[in-house]
């Protein structure tokens, strides 16, 4: 009895739940992983991972486009996003690629699964060894989630079907759902046997998967777009593409909270801290917010002051307008890039494209012959970044109205310039 007394007067207390922000990200938050230990990951449109103990981030830089999915392996941590790749950190060496956006993962003790719009599911083993796929769906797949023992794998689909696969045979077992709403998030509970799915309509479902009895919850927002069960399974976050966080108590299968996280825009991210006391998200902002699932009704919102691209048309001019829609979340105008998903404009005008000192270029842009001017930026918005320079990590966007592309010029010319 004393040794016992002793062990536990040594063990730490646990602290009471607070409110915290993670900051330093330069883009949206699209995914969110905790470690056991209490580290947080998280992936954003700003091309990188944040690695973050207590609240110091360690940068995880590779990745040529927004990273939509992390998740932790031990000391391992695999991300994946919109450049097609599955990479492993540390050192973010590719380990896995498809022919479509990755947008789900899932770690049993022996693979990684991704989930990709190009319709299949990549299994890729932690050892190294060869990869194998499923599919094609014929349709793109947007969550995965594998069963403890790792022998078989659920799966959503854009097509709103909800499939079951055996992984010895790489053969699909079972259609549960073909509902025809897109499944957007899964999230399995094994112990209790059910598995919940949040779909475009605005409906998160709780499917039994012994009965095959569902249970629907509802309050009229769409899409749903992230998903998250506390630690100790009594819990269910939903996000939804109006800002609100929903928590069901799966004690009773009632609503217990619903909360406004966000000022304006989705939750596009969410997770529970590994004690389950804070639930973390992510949504336009451009950091992580961490509020105590006890008092989140009493809790402020997520971004105080709006991106500019969320502001009325009406308050700004068309040049401002434009730039607003066109580049903001992907380019700021100060000095630096502000970990953005493509560098500074800063000086942009008389600069060579593929030049400024510690952003990951694409070759094509990199060896170009470009010098970003009146007729170059006008080419590049009139053409497409697609067309005008092919292969480029810039999205795919037009600016068609020659006014308008004349009014974005003026005002970079403007809000560029060296005393900006």
């Amino acid at each position: 009895m004393r040794v016992l007394i002793i062990a536990l007067a040594l063990l730490p207390l646990r602290a009471e739940a607070e409110f915290f922000t993670l900051k330093g990200h330069g883009g949206p938050i699209m995914g969110i992983a905790t470690a056991p230990d209490g580290r947080i990951a998280t992936a954003s449109f700003d091309n990188s991972v944040g690695l973050w103990t207590q609240q110091s981030p360690e940068w995880l830089e590779g990745h040529e486009a927004a990273v939509n999915s992390v998740i932790f392996n031990g000391s391992t941590i695999y991300s994946a996003g919109d450049d097609f790749t599955l990479r492993q950190w540390p050192g973010g060496e590719v380990i896995g690629q498809h022919k479509g956006k990755i947008v789900g993962l899932a770690i049993s003790k022996t693979h990684v699964a991704t989930a990709s719009w190009d319709g299949t599911i990549g299994l890729w083993p932690v050892d190294g060894s060869t990869p194998s796929v499923l599919g094609p769906t014929g349709s793109g797949v947007s969550d995965v989630e594998f069963t403890p023992d790792g022998s078989h794998l659920y799966s959503a689909g854009v097509d709103g079907s909800l499939r079951l696969w055996d992984l010895t045979t790489g053969q699909e077992v079972d259609r549960l759902i073909e509902h025809g709403f897109g499944i957007n998030k899964l999230v399995l509970n094994a112990q209790d046997n059910w598995i919940a799915y949040g779909a475009v309509d605005g409906v998160t479902r709780i499917l039994d998967l012994t009965t095959r009895q569902e249970r629907d919850y509802t309050l009229g927002r769409r899409p749903i777009l992230a998903l998250a069960l506390s630690p100790d399974r009594t819990r269910l976050a939903v996000g939804d593409g109006e800002g609100y966080i929903m928590l069901i108590n799966t004690v009773n299968w009632r609503i217990a909270q619903d909360f406004r996280a966000t000022l304006r825009g989705p939750v596009w991210a969410l997770a529970f801290s590994s004690d389950g006391q804070n639930i973390h998200a992510g949504g336009i902002d451009e950091a992580m917010y961490s509020w105590p699932v006890a008092t989140l009704s009493e809790q402020e919102r997520m971004a105080t002051v709006e991106p500019s691209f969320l502001k009325k048309p009406e308050e700004m001019e068309n040049g401002e307008r434009q730039f607003a829609r066109k580049c903001s979340i992907c380019h700021s105008l100060t000095t630096n890039s502000q970990r953005r998903a493509g560098p500074t404009l800063h000086k942009i005008f008389g600069r060579k494209a593929g030049t400024i000192p510690g952003y990951l270029y694409s070759d094509t842009l990199q060896d170009s012959d470009i010098i970003w001017n009146d007729e170059t930026i006008n080419a590049l918005f009139d053409e497409g970044p697609d067309h005008y320079i092919p292969g480029s990590k810039m999205p795919m966007q037009r600016i068609t109205g020659e006014q308008d592309r004349l009014d974005l010029i003026e005002f970079l010319r403007v809000a560029t310039a060296d005393e900006n």
